[in-house]
């Protein structure tokens, strides 16, 4: 990703502050959202799920994730420059427009959903709320400390929007996905959280990790737990086998490591807490891709 940041300064340096508006030259977001979605696609199809839909999911994920990006900078415009880790946002230093995002985030969001037009219509009407999510989340950190729960929500809807793309309804097993990721959204978005604390305390942004305050390690502990008791659930639900359970058994290691990691609250690994939850992702979805394949 460095590498493409470097030939769009090389070749169109006018467009650099938007790519960097979309966080392409920062993927971790869109993994995190491409895991829970692929898990959704291969269970809905018990198995490879189709080169339209798979192709569709992921450049849709991709592309709500920047949109997603775009909107969260415009909102935060004001408030990125005062936080140690944000000051250098294109919007916080004045390199893009705040129209100009706003822009980004109609075109991207546009390109999405023609993408979901070649689906069904149970997939259709599933994505406005998800599109109000999207558009929700960066405005609800004024309002309530519970914004990871909205971000939760918006990560989550890739979910169902499979399972109706593939099997044309909604069923038990996928709310059952849902929950689980919404839960481990919540739980690995208070690390980030914990990053900003101080800051977000001085310029009064509300969070989950402010709202924890001393029991946050406590909180995303239960949380992750929760998360693995969901998972145990929907192994059971969705007839899965010994090989996606081994990929449970990786995530529960995954969770205590990021627990020691944050056991003193340093921002750096509270930070790299959070990164770490690509390969929970990653674990998540090699037990269910290898439980198929193995059929």
């Amino acid at each position: 990703m460095q590498a493409i940041s470097h030939q769009i300064q090389q070749r169109w340096p006018a467009a650099l502050p938007y790519w960097q508006l979309t966080r392409m030259d920062r993927p971790i977001g869109s993994l995190l959202l491409l895991w829970p979605t692929w898990c959704a696609l291969w269970i809905a199809a018990e198995g490879w799920p189709g080169l339209h839909l798979f192709v569709v999911f992921t450049l849709g994920v991709v592309l709500t994730r920047a949109a997603g990006c775009a909107i969260n900078d415009f909102a935060d415009r004001n408030i990125d420059g005062h936080v140690e880790r944000t000051k250098q946002r294109p919007l916080a230093t004045g390199t893009a427009t705040p129209r100009g995002a706003l822009m980004l985030f109609a075109g991207l969001m546009l390109v999405a959903f023609l993408l979901v037009l070649t689906t069904n219509r149970a997939t259709i009407l599933l994505s406005l709320p998800a599109l109000a999510l999207a558009f929700c989340y960066p405005f609800a950190k004024r309002y309530t400390h519970l914004p990871q729960v909205v971000l939760g929500a918006a990560f989550s809807m890739g979910i169902p929007m499979a399972f109706a793309a593939v099997t044309g309804e909604v069923p038990a097993v996928a709310w059952l996905l849902f929950t689980a990721n919404l839960l481990w959204t919540v739980a690995y978005d208070t690390f980030y959280a914990m990053v900003d604390r101080d800051d977000d305390l001085q310029i009064g942004v509300k969070s989950t990790a402010i709202l924890f305050g001393e029991l946050d390690k406590a909180m995303t502990a239960s949380l992750q737990a929760m998360v693995v008791v969901a998972l145990l659930m929907l192994g059971g639900r969705a007839d899965l086998g010994s090989i996606y359970y081994g990929g449970v058994a990786i995530v529960t290691g995954l969770f205590a490591y990021q627990q020691w990691l944050i056991r003193d609250r340093q921002r750096d690994a509270c930070f790299k807490a959070f990164l770490n939850n690509n390969f929970v992702g990653m674990a998540l979805f090699a037990g269910i891709f290898f439980q198929y394949l193995a059929r």
